[in-house]
């Protein structure tokens, strides 16, 4: 089987040839360090952490790079107008924080969320003041071969001067001139055009450059990343779909204006995320964190099997209902494989090798096509059921174990941790439960074991089950 992906850029499916036989280079656009990011994000980065897993099963070496942007995200993208305003620094002065402080913080946040969320880790997450120099050396060649030209107050990219601008989108010169008119600053060629550094009095993170001291537009951070890590040719590019216009199209102006190369040749993106039938948004109060979920009571990896259940070019809803589904069936799998894992002795299956076979071949054939998760699992659950079945009449150790081995190559790209013990910290419990089992140690110390079971029992109850290690007490969910 061959892998195919929906390419934004042709606007179809494609067989999957990367530019090497043995490598794939992939790049991820990765958070704003402003804010804890949020799920819609994470949907997206799960996506790309889904692609990579996939890749890597299917025996590719994976060097992915994900940015951290910790400078020139502006409120109002591209404007050297002053209608927008840099976010780290729109957060620093509503935190009373310096814009370092902030992006540190929030970089620190983002690591541990994805930790939780078990993303494999990425080759490298450059962060974009860290490479201010690899922005101006692309600038600099942009503006020797006429491509962007200066003005007071910055440095623009003339659209004009790049004949394919607006094949990721659609967006072209001639579409956005007879369409919606913006305002512009007389010194720009076309209203279009977008900043690639910005001179702006107040803004607290400034650096020298031959075209005055300033800071670089959002979207020239990537092309510089990227091919600082990655050369000026990759394979597949990810993202959210709210960055293929403005932020994809213009990294491929700039990146392929500069190097004369076809900058990515795959552009893969997640479509988007709504909650409980609405978009995110600070206005409606829906915007949600991981951190706003578990504690809530939900486990990290509940949430990542919901953002990767529904296929990735499709918009998702969530839900709470759809939490408590994500959970069900996370729970069905592993009450399946400890089923599996505590047979003694049975007989053996007639059957089983041809399901096994059946649903290798559904869940191999969905994934290849387009990361087609839901069609891939439709052939897992289907094993599930006939298992499940076979369970009821008896099965050996030897047919357990194929089984087990299917579920092992399965969670290899889930990365659920299906299997395991399903036994968690308690720095990872929410923390109506910590506070619980708190006062149980309390109660088990002062001898008060009456009380000590009354707290365990009342945890049962809420599907919370504790087991006392030498380490202390950990806990997991039995229903």
């Amino acid at each position: 089987m061959v892998l195919k992906l929906h390419n934004t850029l042709t606007k179809k499916k494609e067989i999957f040839k990367p530019l090497s036989n043995k490598e794939v280079r992939m790049y991820n656009c990765g958070p704003t360090c402003y804010s804890y990011a949020h799920i819609g994000n994470f949907r997206a980065f799960l996506m790309a952490d889904l692609l990579r897993r996939w890749l890597e099963w299917k025996g590719f070496q994976v060097k992915q790079v994900m940015n951290i942007t910790d400078v020139g995200h502006m409120t109002v993208d591209d404007s050297l107008e002053g209608g927008g305003e840099d976010k780290i620094e729109k957060s620093a002065r509503e935190r009373g924080m310096s814009p370092e402080e902030v992006a540190d913080f929030y970089t620190m946040a983002f690591f541990e969320d994805i930790g939780k969320l078990n993303l494999k880790k990425a080759y490298f997450y450059p962060r974009a003041t860290d490479h201010i120099e690899e922005m101006q050396r692309i600038i600099a060649g942009l503006l020797k071969k006429g491509i962007a030209y200066r003005v007071k107050g910055g440095v623009y990219f003339d659209i004009g001067k790049f004949p394919g601008y607006g094949r990721l989108s659609g967006n072209t010169l001639k579409k956005l001139q007879a369409g919606k008119r913006v305002p512009t600053r007389a010194e720009k060629k076309n209203p279009h055009d977008f900043a690639l550094w910005i001179q702006k009095e107040g803004h607290l993170m400034q650096w020298d450059s031959p075209w005055g001291r300033g800071y670089p537009g959002w979207h020239i951070e990537c092309s510089a990343m990227s091919m600082k890590y990655l050369g000026p040719e990759i394979d597949i590019h990810t993202g959210g779909e709210d960055n293929i216009f403005p932020h994809h199209e213009c990294e491929i102006a700039q990146s392929e204006g500069f190097s004369g190369k076809q900058f990515a040749r795959y552009w893969v993106h997640t479509r988007h995320f709504f909650v409980e039938g609405k978009k995110m948004s600070k206005s409606l109060g829906n915007v949600l964190t991981l951190r706003d979920l578990v504690a809530k009571g939900w486990e990290p990896r509940e949430i990542r099997w919901l953002l990767l259940s529904a296929h990735y070019r499709k918009k998702m809803n969530f839900t709470e209902r759809s939490l408590h589904s994500a959970r069900s069936t996370i729970q069905g799998m592993e009450n399946l494989l400890s089923n599996l894992r505590n047979i003694q002795r049975g007989s053996q299956s007639k059957r089983l090798k041809g399901w096994l076979k059946k649903a290798r071949k559904g869940w191999e054939g969905g994934m290849d096509d387009d990361l087609n998760l839901p069609t891939a699992m439709a052939a897992v659950f289907e094993l599930m059921t006939s298992v499940n079945k076979e369970l009821e009449k008896g099965m050996n150790k030897k047919d357990a174990e194929d089984v087990l081995s299917f579920f092992r190559d399965v969670d290899q790209v889930l990365g659920l941790g299906l299997g395991s013990s399903g036994w968690l910290s308690l720095a990872e419990a929410p923390q109506e439960v910590k506070d619980l089992i708190g006062q149980r140690e309390m109660h088990r110390k002062g001898k008060e074991w009456d009380k000590a079971d009354s707290i365990r029992d009342q945890l049962k109850s809420d599907g919370i089950l504790l087991e006392d290690t030498k380490k202390g007490p950990r806990w997991k969910r039995v229903g």
